[in-house]
């Protein structure tokens, strides 16, 4: 830990030392699952102390949840569905709809790592205020997501769209650590035909999810 870097007190030298930390949450993220990754870990990594980091964040888990909000916003940033287009004989636009959003959130493994570690651990140690800001934010990413899949299928309502989008966290969530599970029952999944993988079984997930919606003109 440099001393120059301990007494920093400027705006743009503390956000100096919460890009830096962010930065070394990333890096570790893509070593090991979130849970596997400590403060004293992270500290470590940046080049501070535990209680030093604390200073910036909340937590170990206001850490990943900001990671997470800047991986969402992300690939929002960067997700395609092409122009709004009409129905197709069983369902083959919700189809590729629903396989472009599997196919691109498969490719971000970090973001599918943090979504799934959301609910059950990254918040359950935050403040009340940093709790209302994240999911403030969230819920303008879920409306976001929400209105770029009602463009490429207008029959959805807007509240169709919302329920599509918190429909991809949640499957997310539990489809996530089904495909990446211990080695003694990848071993037993194997013995017994194996099991799909992430993307097969989000792109299903999420086509039955858009198709239902659809249909019921929600």
């Amino acid at each position: 830990m440099s001393a120059g870097f301990q007494r920093a007190r400027r705006p743009e030298q503390i956000e100096a030392r919460r890009t830096a930390i962010l930065a070394a949450a990333r890096e570790l993220l893509a070593e090991r699952p979130v849970a596997d990754i400590s403060l004293r870990e992270l500290a470590c990594r940046v080049g501070l102390a535990k209680s030093n980091v604390l200073r910036y964040f909340d937590s170990r888990e206001a850490v990943f949840l900001e990671v997470l909000d800047a991986e969402w916003s992300a690939w929002l940033d960067a997700l395609a569905l092409g122009e709004p287009g009409p129905a197709e004989p069983g369902f083959a636009r919700e189809e590729r709809v629903a396989g472009k959003i599997a196919a691109t959130l498969a490719e971000r493994r970090s973001l599918c790592e943090l979504i799934s570690a959301m609910a059950p651990v990254l918040e359950r140690n935050i403040s009340p205020e940093f709790a209302r800001s994240f999911k403030g934010r969230a819920a303008a990413s879920t409306e976001r997501l929400g209105e770029l899949v009602r463009k490429r299928v207008p029959e959805l309502s807007a509240d169709g769209a919302r329920q599509f989008a918190l429909g991809v966290v949640i499957i997310v969530s539990g489809a996530w650590p089904y495909a990446n599970p211990t080695d003694a029952v990848a071993a037993a999944a194997a013995e017994l035909g194996g099991m799909p993988t992430f993307a097969e079984a989000l792109a299903e997930g999420l086509t039955n999810l858009l198709a239902g919606l659809v249909a019921r003109r929600r």
